[in-house]
C-alpha cells in the first residue's frame, strides 16, 4: 500500500494473462530487423513481412537492409545514414521508401541501433521501422497547402507589382506592355496576348503579345464573329477550358490552340469599371492569355483575373487622355518647330526641301512636296517608295482642282494623304505623304494635317515672293554666309570671313563651310562658283549642301571629289566651280585634304614659316581637260597650328604677278603667328585687299587646339566685366588651370579691370581696357591696361579692399604708369 492508502502504482502491473515475448516481437506495431554490421539481415519480424510481401526466407541471410531501399535510399544510406551510425551508434526518424515485394513503395521512419561487443568492436544493428503512410500523405496535404498559399502569395505580389507599373505608366503602349506580361508569372500561362479597341475606326487593334505565333495576330472589325471581337462587345470574362468547349463557342480558335498545344485559354476584358456595371463599364480592350494542357483556375484566381482586368483598363483609360494630350501638345510643337525652321531659309527650294525633310520620318515614311512655280514647277520628296504614279497623278489633280484633301480612307490607295498647299486663296501645289494615320484620333490627325498644309503653304508662298522681290544685297547676304558654324569645341576654333566686291552689288560665287561630321572629325571647305548673279549663288547653295551630304566618316576628301563631279554632271551651273576641301581629326590632329583647281591652302605651325600645301591637286569639278584623277594628302598638325582657306579675291591683282600675291599673304599670316583669331581673317583681308575691290573675298581660319594666350579689350563699362569673366574662366579651364589657381586669377583680374574703370576712365566713360593672359606649365600671368588719367599714384588711389583682393590672390603683383597705367598679376599654378 502507498502512503495515500491506495495501490502502490510502483510494483510492476500485471496483466491478467500471460504474454508471449515471441509473439510480442513477431508482432509488434512496428517493424523490427537485427542486421549483421555489413546490413546482412539475420532477423526480421513477421510485422514487417505483412507490410512488404516478403517471405522470411527471402531476405534472413540473403538481402542486406539497404538492397530494400529505393534508388534515392540507397544513395542515402551510403552517404548519411551508415556513416552517422558508425559515428554516434544510433540515428533516429530516418525517412526511407521501402520497395515492396510487388514492387511498390512503402514510407518508413527507421530507427537503428548499434551494439558492440567488449572490444567496442560492432556486432549488429537493431533497426526498428515505423509505417510513414499517413504521415507522408499529412505532409504532402501541408506542402499543398503552403504551395497554394504561396501560390496565392505570388499571384498577389504580381498584381500589386503590375498596379504599381500601371500606376507609374504614362502611355498606352506602355500600359499595354506591362499588362500582357502579367499571366505568366502570376497564373503560370504559356503565352498572352492584348489587343485595343479603337471606336473611332471601329476596330480592335492586336498591340502586343509574348508570343504571336499562338494567335490570330492582326487587326480586326468590332463586329467581327472571333473571339475576342464577342468578348469586347459582351464585356465579360470567358474561360475556354478545352478544345471541346472551343468548338462549341468559339471556333475561330480551335485551329490556333491544336497548333500551339494550348488547351486552356482566358478572354479578358480590360473594363473601365466593374464588369457587372454594365451601365457604367466600357471594355477598351482584351487580354488573352493561355496554358498548355488543361488547367482549371480556381474561384481566387478568377476574382484576381478580373481585378487585373479593372486595373489595366483604368490604367487604360488615363493612359488615352494622357496620349491624346501629349499628341496634341507634340503636334502644336511640331507645327510651331515647322513653322520656325522653314522661317530660317528664305529661298523656296531650300525651304520645299526643308519641308519633306521635317515629314520624313517624324510624320510620313514618303513626303512629296510639288509646286505649279516657273516654268518646270518645284518638286522635293524624300523618303522610300513613293505610291503608284498614274494614283498619285490623279489625286494630284483632283486636289489642285477641288482644293480638299485626300485622306487614305476615302481612296483605293491606302496609306496616301494628298493636301493642298494654298496661300491667299491660291492653290500653289499639293504636300503628299506616305502613312497610316494615328490608330486612334483621326479625327484629330486630319486636322493636324490640314493646319500643316495651310501653314506650309503660306511659308512657300512667303519664299517665292521673297526670291521675287528681295534686294540682291540681301540675297548676297542670305546666300553666300553659312551658318551655324562649329564651335564651343576647345580642341579647335573657326572663324570665317566674307566680303562682297565693292563695286558690283550683284551675287557672286565665293563661300564657306565648316562642320563636323563626326564628333571626333571636322570638315572645312572654300569654294568659287564660275559667275556671278543669283544662278551662281544658288549653284554654290547647291555644292555646299552637295559636300555636307556626301561627307561622311571614312568616305576622305578624293571620294568627296569624285561625288561632287558626278554632281556636276547633272547640274551645269557648277561645271569648272573650284573647291578646297579639307578634314582634320580632332583627336590626333591628321589633316587631309584635297584642292580641285583651287587655291592652295596655307599652313602656319607654332614652328616654322607658313607653307602652302601643294599636294592633292586636281582639275576643277566637271573639267573636261586637265588631271580629273583625284587624290588626297595626309599630315599630322602639332597643336596651335593654323589652317587657312581662301579664295582667290585676296591675292590676286591684275597690277602684280600671283606668285606676289601669294608671297606678301604669307609674310602676313606669319606675322600675325601670335594673333589672337578673333579678328584675324577680317586683319588679313584689310591689310592685302582693303576695302575697296573689285572682287569676292572669302577666307576660313582654322586653329587646332586652345590659345597659347587670350587678349580682349572691353569698354570702360561694369557689365563688361562679367563677359570678360565667362571668356577667361573658358580659356582657363581649356588650358586645365587648377581650380584655385583659376578662382584667383579671376578675382585679380576682375578687381583690376573694376579699379581701372573707377579710377583711370573716372570722368571718360568711352574709354577701353585691354586684358592680356599667359599660361605657362608653372604660372599664370595677367596684363591689364588702361589709358586712363589716374588721380594721384595707383598705389594710393587703389588702397581699399580691391587691391588687397589682389594682392591676397596672387603670387606677384607689379604696376607701370609708362603709357598709360598696367598692372601685371602673375600667380603660380599648383604642383600635380
Amino acid at each position: 500500500m502507498s502512503d495515500s492508502g491506495g495501490p502502490d502504482v510502483t510494483q510492476e502491473l500485471r496483466l491478467p494473462w500471460d504474454e508471449d515475448p515471441d509473439d510480442l516481437y513477431e508482432h509488434a506495431p512496428c517493424g523490427y530487423l537485427t542486421t549483421l554490421p555489413d546490413g546482412t539481415i539475420v532477423k526480421v519480424n513477421q510485422t514487417f513481412l505483412s507490410w512488404t510481401g516478403y517471405k522470411r526466407g527471402d531476405l534472413v541471410g540473403h538481402r542486406r537492409f539497404r538492397d530494400l531501399l529505393s534508388s534515392g535510399g540507397q544513395i542515402y544510406h551510403e552517404t548519411h545514414y551508415a556513416p552517422l551510425l558508425r559515428m554516434q551508434d544510433e540515428v533516429h526518424e530516418l525517412a526511407f521508401d521501402v520497395v515492396c515485394a510487388d514492387g511498390r513503395t512503402l514510407p518508413t521512419l527507421v530507427n537503428s541501433l548499434l551494439a558492440r561487443g567488449p572490444e567496442r568492436e560492432p556486432r549488429a544493428i537493431r533497426t526498428t521501422v515505423f509505417d510513414a503512410t499517413e504521415r507522408r500523405g499529412y505532409e504532402k496535404e501541408l506542402l499543398f497547402a503552403r504551395k497554394r498559399a504561396e501560390d496565392s502569395e505570388r499571384r498577389i505580389q504580381v498584381l500589386q507589382r503590375v498596379v504599381a507599373d500601371l500606376a507609374a505608366a504614362p502611355t498606352e503602349a506602355e500600359v499595354a506592355e506591362a499588362v500582357v506580361r502579367a499571366p505568366e508569372p502570376a497564373f503560370g500561362a504559356a503565352s498572352s496576348s492584348i489587343y485595343l479597341v479603337d471606336a473611332e475606326r471601329d476596330t480592335i487593334v492586336a498591340v502586343a503579345s509574348t508570343d504571336p505565333t499562338t494567335g490570330n495576330w492582326d487587326d480586326m472589325p468590332r463586329s467581327s464573329p472571333r473571339a475576342v471581337a464577342r468578348v469586347a462587345e459582351r464585356g465579360d470574362l470567358h474561360v475556354v477550358g478545352s478544345l471541346t468547349e472551343a468548338k462549341e463557342h468559339f471556333p475561330d480558335l480551335v485551329d490556333n490552340m491544336r497548333r500551339s498545344g494550348r488547351n486552356t485559354v482566358v478572354l479578358l476584358p480590360l473594363t473601365t469599371g466593374p464588369a457587372d456595371d454594365q451601365p457604367g463599364a466600357e471594355t477598351l480592350g482584351v487580354l488573352a492569355f493561355s496554358f498548355t494542357g488543361e488547367h482549371r483556375l480556381t474561384d481566387h484566381e478568377l476574382r484576381v483575373v478580373r481585378l487585373l482586368g479593372q486595373h489595366a483598363g483604368q490604367a487604360l483609360d488615363r493612359a488615352r487622355l494622357y496620349d491624346d494630350l501629349r499628341r496634341r501638345e507634340e503636334r502644336t510643337t511640331f507645327l510651331s518647330e515647322t513653322t520656325r525652321s522653314l522661317d530660317e531659309v528664305h529661298r523656296l527650294l531650300p525651304r520645299a526641301r526643308r519641308l519633306v525633310d521635317r515629314m520624313v520620318p517624324e510624320i510620313a515614311d514618303w513626303a512629296s512636296v510639288r509646286l505649279s512655280v516657273g516654268p518646270t514647277g518645284v518638286l522635293e520628296e524624300a523618303g522610300g517608295a513613293a505610291p503608284g504614279a498614274d494614283w498619285l497623278a490623279h489625286a494630284i489633280a483632283r486636289v489642285t482642282a477641288s482644293s480638299e484633301p485626300i485622306f487614305p480612307d476615302q481612296e483605293a490607295a491606302a496609306g496616301c494623304v494628298v493636301l493642298p498647299l494654298t496661300a491667299r486663296g491660291r492653290v500653289l501645289g499639293t504636300l503628299s505623304l506616305q502613312m497610316v494615320l494615328d490608330r486612334r484620333g483621326g479625327e484629330g490627325e486630319r486636322a493636324f494635317l490640314t493646319e500643316l498644309a495651310d501653314r506650309a503653304g503660306l511659308a512657300l508662298e512667303n519664299a517665292r515672293l521673297y526670291e521675287q522681290e528681295r534686294q540682291i544685297a540681301r540675297t548676297l547676304q542670305r546666300s553666300l554666309l553659312a551658318g551655324n558654324l562649329p564651335g564651343g569645341d576647345a580642341r579647335f576654333a573657326v572663324e570665317t570671313y566674307y566680303h562682297a566686291a565693292a563695286q558690283d552689288l550683284e551675287v557672286g560665287g565665293d563661300w564657306f563651310d565648316a562642320f563636323l561630321i563626326t564628333k571626333d572629325k571636322l570638315a572645312m571647305a572654300v569654294g568659287d562658283v564660275v559667275g556671278r548673279g543669283i544662278d551662281a549663288a544658288t549653284t554654290m547653295g547647291q555644292l555646299r549642301s552637295a559636300i555636307r551630304a556626301l561627307a561622311g566618316d571614312g568616305v576622305g576628301p578624293a571620294r568627296l571629289l569624285e561625288g561632287l563631279d558626278r554632281f556636276v554632271d547633272r547640274v551645269e551651273s557648277a561645271r569648272m566651280a573650284t573647291v578646297a576641301y579639307a578634314e582634320v581629326d580632332l583627336v590626333t590632329g591628321e589633316l587631309t585634304y584635297a584642292c580641285a583647281g583651287h587655291l592652295p591652302p596655307l599652313l602656319q605651325e607654332p614652328v616654322g614659316s607658313p607653307e602652302f600645301l601643294l599636294d592633292a591637286r586636281s582639275a576643277a569639278l566637271g573639267s573636261r581637260a586637265g588631271d580629273r584623277r583625284r587624290t588626297e594628302h595626309s599630315r599630322t598638325l602639332a597643336a596651335g597650328s593654323r589652317l587657312l582657306l581662301y579664295t582667290d579675291g585676296l591675292i590676286e591683282r591684275r597690277t602684280r604677278p600671283i606668285d606676289k600675291g601669294f608671297e606678301v599673304l604669307a609674310r602676313e599670316f606669319a606675322r600675325r603667328r601670335d594673333a589672337p583669331l578673333q579678328g584675324l581673317s577680317s586683319a588679313l583681308a584689310d591689310t592685302l585687299v582693303g576695302r575697296d575691290h573689285a572682287d569676292d573675298v572669302c577666307l576660313l581660319c582654322l586653329t587646332l587646339g586652345t590659345e597659347e594666350r587670350i587678349e580682349r579689350s572691353i569698354g570702360a563699362d561694369r557689365m563688361q566685366i562679367a563677359l570678360l569673366r565667362a571668356d577667361l574662366r573658358a580659356w582657363l579651364v581649356s588650358h586645365d588651370v587648377e581650380p584655385e589657381t583659376r578662382d584667383a586669377v579671376l578675382l585679380a583680374c576682375s578687381e583690376a579691370v573694376a579699379n581701372s574703370i573707377e579710377h583711370g576712365y573716372r570722368d571718360d566713360p568711352f574709354g577701353t581696357i585691354d586684358v592680356v593672359a599667359t599660361v605657362t606649365e608653372d604660372a599664370v600671368e595677367v596684363k591689364v591696361t588702361d589709358r586712363g588719367t589716374w588721380r594721384g599714384a595707383v598705389t594710393d588711389v587703389a588702397r581699399g579692399r580691391g587691391l588687397q583682393l589682389i594682392r591676397e590672390s596672387m603670387d606677384q603683383v607689379l604696376f607701370d604708369r609708362t603709357d598709360g597705367t598696367t598692372v601685371t598679376m602673375r600667380r603660380a599654378r599648383e604642383a600635380e
